[in-house]
């Protein structure tokens, strides 16, 4: 029998199955009953209106995110909801919805997707859910569903009304907002359409954000922020215990073919997600690494990723962390030193590497920060060189780096460069030295000792293309010189010649 039908029919005791408890959650203030959360209300309003009964895994995300305060405000102000695609968030949704307008009837309800189409379409599914519906249609009178371009609205008899919005700064302005479906967070990369919303709900002291999405890149500012401060509230009690937490995704760093993983992240498996499916997927991306396992790590496990195209495997470099890093002073002759500048001139930063027993290892040797830091780093460099005494300091020609190569290569200054050191800029094809670097990660040849600086740049780093082949992508201010410094080391330390005899003295 295969894995997705004995989870299908859970013949089997211990069969994985999509786990119903969020990985985190913001605890709660009290006990939840009826009394304490409308998430039971919504669930039978689900069941016995709707005639759609919720899954498990939905009825407990309904209950966590309509936890009451004792006055009878919902305790969250903003709520996230997130687990990975096709596992039901949209069927949480529409019982949301249906019960803001037909039970609580609230004065407006807003509601926003990926772009105006796709919040347009919830909205008219939920109206023919109106018209079809034996219970809620007697809630439409005529006029009820005005379909007028730009004025789109459902009101219920009894003045509850459903409008929708495209992500822009003009969302649900000159309206007093009462509550607000936000799908797809992570789509939001800029505050224009959290501003403009949120600031609709400032007089309305009951007012509640309910927001289902799956998880982000860096692209994602607005989701980004709302998930770390709720992190750092569950970890600390620091912060807005208004701001709630329930998230279906798996450990960062997981493997991905791990079927207790993809549980975690697909509460539905094995009930209307197919695991074999999911398997299979996680096999391929596991084995492709780069963008295509991003992309399964944000769509299927739910998991933050720096970039859904990633340079240098995260997997790999993580692999390759050592707490117990060679003495490069040991090998001064296979040590070569790259430095690099970021694009807008405010990161240097030096990086080593050794070529050693068939490993190459590197090292931070120095960075400078802030604007104006080339200067510091020309002062400072020779001296780092001359105690250093590696074989070989390079810099890749066309880049910002190229903007300290001149006092680096001028040999008229005295004892510079120092005896047996090779300054030259590195002539390789700049696609050959960045791919390189990203094989030998990969393969497991780099060894580093987790600096956090150079662990951000590379992380950052994501290809530019170049026909068949790649650079790494210099863009806006996140800084990647680290990592250029890094690939140039590298290529440096792999491409030496055999190290000349030592001098003998007679």
């Amino acid at each position: 029998m295969s894995l997705s039908s004995r989870l299908l029919t859970n013949s089997e005791p211990s069969a994985p199955l999509g786990r119903v408890e969020p990985r985190l959650w913001t605890p709660e203030l009290r006990p939840l009953t009826p009394d304490t959360s409308y998430g039971f209300d919504v669930i039978e309003h689900a069941a016995t209106v709707l005639r759609t009964p919720l899954d498990p895994w939905e009825e407990r995300a309904v209950i966590r995110a309509g936890e009451l305060l004792p006055d009878g405000r919902p305790r969250f102000r903003v709520v996230l909801i997130l687990a990975a695609r096709q596992n039901g968030k949209t069927l949480i949704g529409k019982a949301l919805l249906s019960y803001w307008l037909s039970v609580e009837r609230v004065p407006l309800t807003g509601g926003t997707s990926t772009d105006r189409k796709y919040a347009k379409r919830t909205w008219s599914q939920v109206c023919q859910m109106y018209r079809d519906n034996p219970y809620l249609r007697d809630e439409l009178a005529d006029g009820s569903v005005r379909l007028t371009i730009g004025e789109e609205a459902l009101t219920t008899i009894h003045g509850a009304e459903y409008i929708f919005a495209a992500n822009n700064g003009n969302a649900f302005r000159s309206t007093t907002l009462h509550r607000w479906l936000c799908d797809e967070l992570r789509e939001h990369t800029s505050w224009d359409t959290w501003t403009s919303a949120t600031n609709a709900m400032n007089a309305v002291p009951d007012a509640q954000i309910v927001v289902l999405t799956n998880q982000c890149d860096d692209s994602g500012v607005v989701l980004d922020a709302l998930r770390n401060a709720a992190l750092e509230y569950i970890e600390t009690g620091i912060g807005d215990p208004r701001l709630g937490l329930i998230e279906y995704s798996a450990p960062d760093g997981c493997d991905p073919a791990d079927i207790d993983n993809l549980a975690m992240a697909n509460p539905n498996l094995g009930v209307r997600v197919d695991a074999d499916a999911l398997m299979g997927a996680a096999l391929r991306a596991k084995a492709a690494g780069g963008e295509e396992l991003a992309n399964f790590r944000a769509e299927v496990l739910c998991q933050r990723v720096v970039l859904l195209d990633p340079a240098i495997d995260p997997d790999g470099w993580e692999a390759g962390g050592t707490d117990t890093p060679i003495d490069m002073a040991e090998h001064r002759q296979q040590v070569a030193l790259a430095y690099d500048v970021s694009l807008d001139g405010s990161h240097a930063a030096l990086l080593a590497a050794a070529v050693v027993d068939g490993q190459v290892h590197v090292e931070v040797v120095a960075a400078w920060d802030g604007y104006g830091c080339t200067k510091a780093m020309r002062a400072e460099l020779p001296e780092i060189v001359r105690k250093v005494r590696p074989r070989a300091v390079g810099w890749i020609p066309n880049g910002p780096a190229a903007a300290v190569a001149a006092q680096l290569a001028d040999r008229k200054t005295r004892g510079w460069p120092p005896r047996r050191v090779v300054i030259e800029e590195i002539k390789a094809e700049l696609t050959a030295v960045c791919m390189g670097l990203a094989e030998q990660v990969l393969s497991g040849e780099i060894v580093h000792p987790r600096d956090p600086m150079l662990t951000a740049h590379v992380a950052a780093t994501q290809r530019l293309w170049r026909g068949d082949a790649y650079v790494y992508r210099r863009k806006g201010a996140t800084p990647i010189n680290g990592t250029y410094a890094l690939a140039a080391a590298v290529h440096l330390a792999r491409t030496l010649p055999p190290a000349p005899p030592e001098l003998v003295v007679l």
